[in-house]
């Protein structure tokens, strides 16, 4: 079992008062309380941490939607990370890189829902068996999609599918289709996925087969969300060297962690991403509130657009699987047509947090007034045709009420031109806060090391008029599966957030520099220009080392003897 010690101990106390019944979280309270004193921000925590490893299940209460009932889930019954992600590996295994990935997430996310409503289902119907109504009409009752997450017609769920092999492809094409129109959720999310036309590759239609077989092996309807998010972002992670040699960002979730506990999202506040990619912001935004507030994250108001539909439709799923449904996703392009409004104009947002593009090209001062409301978006100019990395942040920090994190490449923090003239106006404006080097090769895509630019609204008396510097290029460890790359530790990540937090100096790491210091380097923003990592000068015992090399030149000297003693022998 991975539990902490003590939310070990939690867990089995609870198990030895509830067993197999269904309890509230006021009934946790209660017995946690007596035995060992947790309030219940504490008791909200606990459970979270046992469902995260799927010794926890819950449900929605059917009398009040807000309130949800556990049950605990013994070790001999769970169904772990490890079994999910073995089986993960074995679809990637089959599919290598001849399928493209995302089949296997639409099958991962078609066998949840559809594993979900059958589990729904049979709770339903022994709930109005055992309230006197007759099994067959709580049978038909059951049905009734108000008692279900997701509306499936009855033909179209898993077990269904899978009967018939020789119409397998038209199954799932009617599958896809039908629930998107049943689901305004869903609306979509498989618009870019076709079964049938990519069956008619022979081989392709055998691999279909067997996955579909593969993932018929386990019942995905009480996996933890948790645990089931972990594989889809297991399949992202798995793929992402591949999908970036084909222009695919992934941005991996060290980085995003490190991001995200520095914004420190709260309760009733609002996150944003404008290039929301597979959702991997937002999620992490959720799981930060969700573990140190609980329940609270039902105040978090979470937001985001992207412009690729495929991976709109991949980040919708991502936000479902992990349980996040509330989430307001928009399809489109952020730089010109923002889509998510408020009286009328782009909505404003407590936390902003993007990895865009880096560098886009084809977003010239002409090409942005095409767009929707440039005149307030773009008030500090027009980047060139090359790159658009300031139009992306000038876009976040109009979007902005509170801070924005933003990953971009290293060079927008010093390069000429209209990039400089933008970033002046904005050092002026006295909205940077802290900028931070980035190891380098930490991304799929580029070994680049990337930066990270944090921008501060709400800037305190220490923090105005100042910028803090971190350069973290040293702080990474080396990748446990890919060689090429490195990752952020726990470790490194904790020593970068209490630099920001404390907004401290550290030598060779951090320091706190004045607006006037960087007017002077021309509102240059590179970090190396401000803080350099110091080099250990190992000290050197002159005396001992001149010993030393008196003591290697007297060996030369009886070797080089005993050679000429030799050669004159041998003549």
């Amino acid at each position: 079992m991975a539990l902490k010690p003590w939310v070990k101990k939690r867990y089995e106390l609870l198990l030895e008062n509830f067993g197999d019944e269904e309890f509230g979280r006021e009934d946790a309270y209660r017995v946690l309380k007596s035995r060992f004193g947790d309030e219940k921000e504490e008791v909200s925590r606990i459970l979270s941490d046992i469902k995260k490893e799927g010794l926890l299940r819950e449900r929605v209460d059917i009398e009040d939607r807000r309130v949800k009932i556990y049950r605990l889930v013994r070790r001999d019954e769970r169904f772990t990370r490890g079994d999910l992600e073995s089986l993960m590996k074995k679809a990637a295994a089959l599919i290598r890189t001849r399928v493209d990935y995302k089949y296997i997430l639409i099958l991962l996310f078609l066998k949840r829902i559809s594993d979900k409503w059958m589990r729904e289902y049979r709770a339903k119907v022994e709930e109005l068996v055992d309230e006197g109504i007759p099994r067959e009409i709580a049978e038909r009752e059951a049905k009734n999609p108000d008692f279900h997450s997701f509306a499936i017609p009855e033909e179209l769920l898993w077990e269904e599918i899978r009967r018939d092999v020789n119409k397998l492809p038209e199954k799932l094409s009617e599958a896809i289709k039908k629930i998107a129109e049943l689901n305004p959720d869903l609306k979509g999310v498989f618009a870019t996925i076709e079964f049938i036309s990519f069956t008619v590759n022979r081989e392709n239609l055998s691999i279909l087969h067997q996955l579909v077989e593969l993932f018929s092996e386990i019942d995905l309807g009480e996996v933890s969300s948790d645990i089931l998010g972990d594989a889809y972002e297991w399949v992202l992670r798995y793929f992402a060297p591949q999908k970036a040699k084909e222009g695919e960002v992934y941005t991996p979730r060290e980085v995003i962690q490190l991001l995200v506990n520095i914004v420190d999202p709260r309760p009733g506040e609002s996150v944003y991403d404008p290039a929301a990619g597979s959702g991997g912001m937002l999620i992490e935004s959720h799981r930060y509130v969700r573990e140190r507030y609980g329940e609270e994250v039902k105040r978090l108001f979470l937001y985001g657009q992207e412009h690729n539909q495929t991976t709109y439709g991949l980040c919708k799923m991502n936000l479902i699987i992990h349980d996040i449904q509330s989430a307001e996703l928009a399809l489109g392009d952020s730089l010109l047509y923002p889509k998510i409004l408020e009286n009328g104009k782009p909505k404003k947002f407590d936390v902003v947090i993007a990895n865009p593009p880096w560098n886009q090209d084809g977003y010239p001062e002409e090409k942005l007034k095409t767009g929707e409301f440039w005149k307030e978006r773009f008030e500090f100019g027009f980047p060139t045709k090359q790159s658009a990395d300031w139009a992306w942040i000038q876009h976040m920090l109009y979007s902005s009420r509170r801070i924005v994190g933003v990953v971009i490449d290293n060079g927008a923090l010093f390069r000429g031109g209209r990039e400089k003239k933008i970033r002046a106006k904005i050092i002026d404006r006295d909205l940077v806060d802290t900028v931070i080097l980035l190891p380098e090769k930490l991304f799929y895509n580029t070994g680049a090391p990337g930066a990270i630019i944090i921008f501060n609204r709400q800037k305190d008396d220490k923090r105005k008029g100042n910028v803090l510097f971190i350069n973290a290029s040293q702080e990474y460890e080396k990748h446990p599966d890919v060689r090429k790359l490195n990752i952020l530790s726990e470790k490194n990540i904790e020593k970068i957030v209490n630099a920001y937090r404390n907004f401290s100096e550290e030598g060779g790491f951090s320091r706190v520099v004045s607006m006037e210091e960087i007017k002077d380097n021309d509102y240059n923003l590179n970090v190396t220009l401000y803080v350099f990592p110091e080099v250990e000068e190992e000290e050197i015992d002159v005396h001992a080392e001149w010993e030393e090399l008196r003591r290697i030149e007297e060996k030369m000297k009886a070797v080089n003897e005993r050679i000429e003693e030799y050669l004159r022998v041998m003549k």
